[in-house]
């Protein structure tokens, strides 16, 4: 039987990628990646030094990214008939190939639609990484939780008005998917009454890294790559006794 091994990569520094991960990679001898056609791919460029000279490379290039509408059914039909066909190509490869994927396979990564198809065919391996947001929130330089802050992660393609009732309930916060949404993930967080908390982080631990309030940015140009964080002002220990003494002092 043919094994799968999907490695994930983490949020996009090479010097993040998991020993365990870098190793499986490194022995290698078929490789497969997405990538939107005419692109090198991200996970091909986090790889690119763990890669073994003699690794026959299979470019998976996605039939289309945005130029369709995601909920349509055109976009559905190409993208099931894409996830189809990359499924029997590696189940009927021989010996092993491995999977690159970045962030965390299993955190909205286009893997899991290979995963799904490719149980029951072959031996199916998944490498944990780091997931895209950890390396943003690390990137602000603060906690995004604390204490008992409840974190709700939200796609920017949902509707803006369930956007806006999430925001509200959400101690910490965290929008994926953000890209050409970013508008729409504005506006939200501004109806939510979350907007001056909010921060932009851009290509997190990668190169032109960019972190910044999302008051103060261009919502019209934002890369496919970003991450929108509100954090998290939950209980804090040190916080709370501070406040137990100025109490006690009055």
């Amino acid at each position: 039987m043919a094994k799968v091994i999907c490695a994930g990569l983490g949020p996009g520094d090479p010097d993040l990628v998991s020993l365990r991960a870098a190793r499986v990679i490194g022995s290698a001898r078929q490789v497969a990646y997405f990538r939107k056609a005419g692109r090198p791919g991200q996970a091909r460029r986090i790889a690119a030094e763990l890669l073994h000279p003699e690794a026959v490379e299979l470019a998976m290039e996605y039939p289309v990214t945005t130029e369709l509408p995601v909920d349509g059914d055109e976009y559905n039909d190409a993208l099931a008939g894409f996830y189809d066909d990359w499924a029997a190509r590696l189940a009927a490869l021989p010996g092993e190939v491995v999977v690159l994927c970045e962030g965390d396979p299993f955190f909205y990564g286009s893997f899991m639609h290979l995963y799904v198809r490719l149980r029951g065919r072959v031996e199916l391996e998944v490498i944990p990484g780091i997931p895209g947001m950890a390396g943003c929130w690390n990137a602000t330089g603060e906690p995004i939780t604390w204490g008992d802050d409840v974190m709700t992660v939200l796609p920017g393609t949902m509707p803006e008005a369930e956007l806006v009732e999430r925001m509200r309930a959400a101690d910490a916060l965290v929008v994926m998917k953000t890209g050409r949404n970013l508008p729409k993930v504005r506006r939200a967080l501004a109806t939510a009454g979350r907007l001056d908390a909010a921060w932009l982080v851009e290509r997190g631990t990668m190169p032109g890294e960019r972190v910044l309030r999302l008051a103060d940015a261009d919502p019209e140009d934002c890369p496919y790559f970003a991450i929108v964080l509100v954090h998290g002002h939950g209980r804090r220990p040190v916080v709370q006794a501070e406040a137990a003494r100025a109490e006690l002092a009055r």
